[in-house]
């Protein structure tokens, strides 16, 4: 369900509660008790990304899409754009909205060079961006984790770190090294006795395909060095570190380099199941450090209500990939293009499709439908991430406590495309060509017939589904393969319990008509 009335403000709430800080492999707060991050990623606000605006191939990061905008609207209009464009696609609403949604934290991906000037002093105007947005969640109660996304010089080498020249020159240009440095010291010196800032995430994904081979050593050490530069003027502060590979691999964790941090991994296009993260497990209990999935989503509600849950079983905070983009369905807010914007993003080839007036006015309706109030409210892509009224269910997102504690399977069979150690009996639902990847997600390309997995239930099998909050059977119908058999619905302790009366296939549980939940 989408719809386009905005939830009602929430009550400002009180201020986090001391300082998040990792103790005997878990996060808690600054009273002991643990926390259980749940929160939603700023990507596009600090740092565009040109997916997030549905730009072409050859304006996919920030200095690509800002070279763009100039050479339409000439300097002047286009540094008065991105100063509006900062101020439009994250208020004060935006956070009111997060915090009414449940949400604790939000993550901030940033650009260094929204912070750093070239000599790497730090510029006040993108300092007072996130002092506002620090200023906003403690009056509505939460935390803000500063994620270094584009770090100076990039470490990443593609378009998500706006590297100058497509490589990861922070691992090959000590410059760029001391820049990195002297950014997080400076960051860490101004938040230092705030607890409304979660952490610091040191490095984006960092090092991904053949670069993670080629600079190991060199990430190891500059983590090393980030973490002592920090110590030096904040002892309060969480750190984050991510692993290679788009924070895939846990590797150059060897050994623990600071009491008062996390890992990081991010998910997205693969089997949620424990085996997939078995190796961020391993590696939690080997250091003894709590994990933090940072970024996941753009996906099929589905993927999202069973990632989600399996994160939440382990134990594992979590932040959904991402708050707000243009024209999406994966997004708890989707941007109306404005008209003409095909037009702008074809002049990317260098032969302009609009004067300068007319891409000014493109630009002003952008950052109209930019703001909350004017954009599409998404509640079901929360709804299933919380798993709070998930608009789906799929046979296969069955709870991940085992055999006669989340499910009951008399005649289990073995399947290897997800949960393969499960003694369950997932199974293709129908004929047809098997893709290599069935949870990879197309934007507008629906899912494939032979991509569809059910659980084979005999009379007397069960799953049991869990959910957050309230819960009432009369929300959700079961669908069960050519719709032959009978599968009955209960509430249980952890949410829904599905049983099986006769032989049937059970693909999802779905939730009846609308909600009713989109004011707050």
């Amino acid at each position: 369900m989408t719809s386009t009335a905005p939830r009602t403000a929430a009550t400002p709430a009180a201020a986090p509660t001391g300082f998040v800080r990792a103790q005997g492999g878990r996060l808690v707060d600054g009273t002991g008790r643990p926390v259980l991050l749940r929160g939603v990623g700023l990507g596009g606000w600090l740092l565009p990304e040109g997916y997030m605006l549905q730009m072409g191939p050859r304006t996919q990061s920030p200095r690509q899409i800002e070279a763009l905008v100039e050479r339409l609207v000439g300097r002047e209009r286009a540094d008065e754009f991105w100063r509006d464009y900062r101020d439009a696609f994250v208020t004060e609403a935006d956070v009111a909205r997060i915090a009414a949604c449940g949400m604790d934290h939000v993550r901030v991906p940033v650009n260094a060079r929204v912070v750093q000037g070239p000599d790497g002093e730090p510029l006040e105007d993108g300092y007072r961006l996130l002092d506002r947005l620090v200023a906003w969640c403690r009056t509505y109660g939460l935390r803000v984790l500063l994620d270094l996304h584009g770090a100076p010089g990039g470490q990443t080498g593609t378009n998500i770190d706006d590297s100058p020249r497509g490589l990861p020159e922070l691992f090959m240009d000590r410059r760029y090294r001391d820049l990195t440095l002297r950014l997080w010291t400076d960051m860490a010196t101004r938040y230092a006795d705030e607890p409304t800032v979660l952490g610091y995430d040191l490095l984006n994904e960092p090092l991904p395909n053949e670069w993670q081979h080629r600079y190991p050593d060199q990430l190891v050490a500059l983590y090393r060095d980030l973490t002592a530069r920090i110590r030096e003027v904040d002892a309060h502060h969480l750190l984050v570190y991510e692993g290679p590979h788009w924070s895939t691999t846990v590797d150059i964790f060897t050994q623990r380099w600071d009491d008062n941090s996390c890992l990081q991994f991010h998910k997205y296009w693969s089997p949620p199941d424990e085996q997939s993260i078995s190796h961020f497990l391993r590696a939690r209990d080997r250091l003894g450090l709590p994990l933090y999935m940072g970024e996941g989503g753009e996906n099929e509600p589905d993927w999202l209500y069973t990632a989600f849950r399996l994160y939440e079983s382990q134990e594992i905070g979590w932040n959904l990939w991402t708050w707000k983009k243009l024209d999406a369905a994966t997004s708890p807010v989707s941007v109306t293009p404005p008209d003409g914007w095909g037009l702008l993003v074809a002049s990317e080839d260098g032969t302009p499709r609009l004067d300068a007036d007319r891409a000014g006015e493109v630009l002003d309706e952008l950052l109209a439908n930019l703001r909350l109030d004017a954009a599409t409210w998404q509640p079901d892509v929360l709804a299933a991430a919380t798993g709070e009224r998930p608009p789906v269910i799929p046979a296969w997102g069955y709870g991940f406590r085992g055999p006669g504690e989340s499910y009951e399977i008399h005649r289990p069979v073995p399947f290897a495309a997800a949960r393969a150690a499960d003694r369950a009996a997932l199974v293709w639902a129908y004929d047809g060509e098997r893709p290599e990847n069935p949870f990879e997600h197309v934007p507008g390309r629906a899912r494939p017939a032979g991509a569809e997995i059910g659980v084979r239930l005999e009379p007397g099998d069960w799953l049991e589904f869990e959910l957050t909050g309230a819960v009432d059977t009369a929300w959700y119908v079961p669908e069960v393969l050519g719709g032959a058999g009978d599968v009955r619905l209960a509430t249980s302790a952890r949410g829904i319990r599905a049983t099986a009366r006769t032989v049937a296939t059970l693909l999802r549980i779905v939730r009846r008509g609308t909600t009713d939940d989109d004011e707050v």
